[in-house]
């Protein structure tokens, strides 16, 4: 069974949340990387657990996005919070932001993936919720394990 280590080093982490940091830094929307080695609930039902988990639900302007990736049923979600959801939902951005993201990975490209699927959720977020003086990051950039 394949562990978080085996994708990701310490470096790819740290790289990964700078593009959330680097995401985040024009729109007042959140962005979390959840990462799991397993879990025997649909993928969707799970992404949505671990963002209630995550306190995801609680920003200001409901404007958080998930990327949820669990490796041993190769499972990939990206959840955005109604805020966001509302929109982008008649453009099919998440499934479109998610190809990227697969496209990627089936090239063994998991880091780059998730980079550049959150710099892109990044972009779109800064369309609708651009970023304020008054906006504080309302949840850590940090990876969640499990």
């Amino acid at each position: 069974m394949p562990t978080i280590r085996e994708f990701f080093s310490t470096e790819d982490e740290k790289e990964i949340v700078k593009a959330i940091a680097q995401a985040e830094a024009n729109t007042s929307g959140e962005i979390r990387v959840h990462i799991e080695t397993n879990s025997s609930d649909e993928p969707m039902v799970r992404a949505k657990q671990v963002f209630q988990d995550l306190g995801m639900q609680n920003t200001k302007e409901r404007n958080g996005v998930l990327f949820y990736l669990c490796i041993n049923s190769k499972s990939f979600v990206i959840l955005g919070d109604e805020g966001i959801d509302q929109k982008v939902q008649s453009e099919n951005f998440w499934e479109g932001t998610k190809e990227l993201v697969i496209n990627h990975f089936k090239q063994g490209l998991y880091k780059q993936g998730l980079i550049q699927g959150i710099l892109k959720a990044g972009i779109k977020l800064k369309a609708f919720f651009p970023h304020l003086n008054t906006d504080k990051n309302e949840l850590t950039n940090e990876i969640s394990k499990a």
